[in-house]
């Protein structure tokens, strides 16, 4: 890795990694990342394996992982504990896959009540307005 990648400041470790500063601070007081020590009088260098750390947390985000199962995930990394991590991804599937179910059935209802209001005519009260109240 080159150098410059091993002596990042904080504000270079977030546009490398497409975050904001915030988000690395966040992370630090949550303890997925490490802080680095101050040298006297100077700030803190971040290097490339901080910035595999901020694109595995995001990569993990983007597949619905909350920042506590990132944690343990994090905790598994040393490639020994695989079948631990295919635990979680099954169980972050299952997840899905139940809120996949779920957003069927909204999909379904309000479908079911966009052509009730396309059916109506005239001056009548709203079917959409009158099932959220709980009128229907």
């Amino acid at each position: 890795m080159d150098t410059a990648s091993e002596n990042l400041t904080i504000g270079a470790l977030a546009t490398q990694a497409q975050v904001n500063v915030e988000s690395i601070r966040f992370y630090q007081r949550k303890g997925l990342m490490h802080e680095p020590v101050r040298p006297q009088g100077s700030v803190r260098r971040y290097g490339a394996q901080d910035l595999g750390r901020v694109r595995f947390i995001k990569s993990a985000q983007r597949l619905g992982f909350s920042l506590d199962e990132i944690v343990q995930l994090l905790t598994l990394e040393d490639g020994a504990h695989c079948d631990e991590a295919r635990e979680q991804a099954q169980q972050k599937l299952v997840d899905v896959r139940t809120k996949l179910e779920n957003l069927r059935r909204i999909e379904t209802a309000l479908v079911n009540l966009v052509d009730k209001c396309c059916a109506v005519r005239g001056n009548i009260r709203c079917p959409l307005i009158a099932t959220l109240q709980g009128n229907d």
